[in-house]
């Protein structure tokens, strides 16, 4: 991982519906880390199924990494492109709250598909999880996704 003058990394309670009981004193210590160090730009630090970080803030940009309908307490895939598409709206609205922000400061995401008949599906769900504006968004059809998911979401956030 990076760390720098300008780089900070913090745990978080990444793809998790919510840090439990002690939720508000972990946004609490995160934004003291941040007036204690100046920091502009950090790495939301969590257990993923590959090199790479669940999301990674710079200024005011969150660029949320690809989710997968992944359910945290198992770490399985659900099953069925209905759950697999709820799990993953979840899983990016956990990952944006623990970046300190939420779903509502999306302004893009790609969608992946392994079979764009789900499309609609995937409108259904932007609708419920997400409010107007929404972001700009591209959906692309793929031959397949990492543990055979059905669906894939990435997100760009901005604050403000």
């Amino acid at each position: 991982m990076h760390a720098s003058a300008s780089w900070c990394i913090l745990p978080a309670c990444v793809l998790m519906t919510s840090c439990g009981p002690n939720e508000d004193r972990v946004r609490a210590m995160i934004a003291d880390e941040f007036a204690r160090q100046g920091t502009k730009s950090f790495i939301v630090q969590a257990e993923t199924i590959g090199p790479y970080s669940p999301a990674i803030r710079t200024g005011s940009f969150v660029f949320v990494s690809g989710q997968i309908g992944l359910d945290p307490a198992t770490t399985q895939l659900v099953e069925g492109i209905d759950a697999q598409i709820d799990r993953v709206f979840r899983n990016l609205e956990a990952v944006a709250r623990a970046s300190g922000l939420g779903l509502e400061h999306a302004v893009r995401m790609t969608v992946y598909l392994t079979d764009l008949a789900h499309f609609g599906k995937v409108n259904e769900a932007m609708a419920r999880y997400m409010k107007e504006p929404f972001p700009a968004r591209a959906a692309i059809g793929v031959a397949s996704l990492p543990r055979g998911a059905l669906v894939e979401v990435d997100a760009i956030l901005v604050a403000g």
